[in-house]
């Protein structure tokens, strides 16, 4: 059996190289007899492949094997560019919806003062409005242990101030040389606005 001639090491078949990329076999690449053609610009219906191929080619658009898995398979005829562009559209916000929230730390002494106070609050609140948690903690240092009330009433005080922006999951809680409170950002409704 004569097999056909090898292109050289390294040379370049655009055409492979396409069909290998695809995501989606499109006109040419799809093999089958028949396919179920759905989509806007067609009757819906079971066509020979090649008068689907043809359909599309007088629309100048793409035949796209939608859902390979169907008997026969699934296509449409749309912009295979704009199909890709749209799925990838769609991809991203779902990712964008689907945003991990991390866990911000903010850390204050008993003694901060209040300039330094309001500065953190407001990194706090940009956390909280990103959708991320915030772990804000008062860390204690030798014999400062003895104001555990300062701590409390400091991390109260925060979560007062971020009472618009997050809610506090507990109570503050000691831990070792450190008491902690942690925030949940409030879930956002868009606010609708009425001119009257």
């Amino acid at each position: 059996m004569a097999f056909p001639p090898r292109a050289p090491r390294g040379a370049f078949n655009p055409r492979f190289k396409k069909e290998q990329q695809q995501e989606h076999r499109t006109n040419h690449m799809i093999r089958v007899p028949q396919v179920r053609l759905v989509g806007e610009n067609v009757e819906v219906g079971v066509y020979d492949t090649q008068v689907a191929q043809r359909m599309a080619q007088d629309q100048g658009l793409d035949l796209v094997e939608i859902s390979p898995q169907a008997d026969p398979p699934v296509c449409k005829i749309i912009d295979y560019n704009k199909f890709l562009y749209e799925k990838k559209k769609k991809e991203k916000e779902m990712k964008a919806k689907s945003k991990v929230s991390e866990v911000k730390e903010i850390r204050f002494t008993p003694n901060t003062d209040d300039h330094d106070f309001d500065f953190k609050s407001k990194h706090a609140q940009n956390f909280l409005k990103d959708g991320n948690k915030v772990k804000a903690y008062v860390q204690f240092k030798g014999r400062a242990i003895m104001f555990k009330e300062r701590g409390e009433l400091l991390l109260l005080k925060f979560a007062e101030r971020l009472v618009e922006f997050g809610t506090l999951e507990s109570m503050p809680k000691l831990e070792g040389k450190r008491m902690f409170a942690i925030f949940a950002p409030k879930s956002q409704k868009k606010k609708v606005v009425t001119n009257q």
